[in-house]
């Protein structure tokens, strides 16, 4: 159940959108762009062969990133205005908007809580183009191509990714294998005890397996395929689960003011 904080800053949050805001043009450009550019990526590729293979380094690499952008940038207040910025609206909104006692939104409007804004998708693609130029001078065209493709389908994976984990409960989100492992993968991660620290990654929990940073207790074919299931969560975690789902008094804008005890727990669990 929603808390009287958590109802109050939705409220708040709702109010200053602006109403020249439209989450189905939002989305629609990203997608469109996004796709847009796989399309042409894949028209380019002359008899590519191995070259399919450099997706599973830049794949491994991105999700790598992905934890890393989020451990220390969104949940890592750096006084860089980019850095801040995107501090402010991950902690200090997106975890206020959503705690894992209510975890999705109701309307079109509320995509601006979920997806990034378009400059983002901007960022990425220009970061895209240097590495894929620099793949195609050090090996050949194709490979520049398949780097700069593999970028992008891995953000709209992330965006698709979170927008399961965002909307109300259904046999989609349920039962696809993968979007079933993230979206409890997620949820725990909107617990306000472990925000800061726990199951920072959005597609696939790879690096939070192998960074230990994850809330469950198992190996990586165990994170990949967990779906929904709760049985391998770290024991030593539960009580702080517990009681930062129904209690936020100790809570505020930039996360939980854990005591001494508690943070010792969660360096830990960890640790092992």
């Amino acid at each position: 159940m929603m808390t009287e904080r958590q109802r109050k800053f939705r409220e708040q949050y709702k109010s200053d959108i602006s109403p020249l805001y439209n989450g189905l043009v939002h989305i629609g450009v990203m997608y469109a762009v996004g796709i847009a550019a796989v399309i042409y990526c894949l028209s380019q590729l002359t008899t590519a062969t191995w070259e399919y293979l450099l997706i599973i380094p830049v794949f491994l690499a991105g999700n790598f990133v992905e934890w890393a952008m989020h451990t220390y940038v969104m949940h890592k207040r750096i006084n860089v205005f980019a850095l801040r910025a995107i501090y402010e609206r991950h902690t200090r909104q997106h975890h206020q908007y959503f705690t894992d006692n209510d975890i999705t939104i109701d309307s079109s409007r509320e995509f601006r809580i979920v997806f990034f804004p378009w400059r983002v998708l901007l960022t990425l693609g220009v970061g895209g183009l240097i590495l894929g130029y620099l793949a195609s001078v050090i090996i050949n065209p194709n490979a520049g191509y398949v780097v700069f493709l593999t970028m992008v389908l891995q953000y709209l994976v992330y965006e698709t990714f979170h927008y399961c984990c965002h909307v109300h409960d259904n046999w989609f989100v349920r039962n696809v294998p993968f979007i079933n492992t993230i979206r409890r993968h997620h949820t725990a991660h909107h617990n306000m005890g472990l925000m800061m620290h726990y199951n920072m990654n959005l597609t696939f929990p790879i690096a939070d397996w192998f960074m230990k940073t994850s809330d469950l207790d198992r190996g990586l074919l165990g994170h990949l395929f967990n779906g929904y299931s709760e049985k391998h969560i770290k024991e030593e975690l539960k009580p702080i689960i517990r009681k930062y789902r129904n209690d936020d008094a100790s809570v505020t804008l930039d996360g939980p003011n854990l005591t001494s005890d508690e943070q010792s727990v969660l360096n830990r669990a960890m640790a092992r």
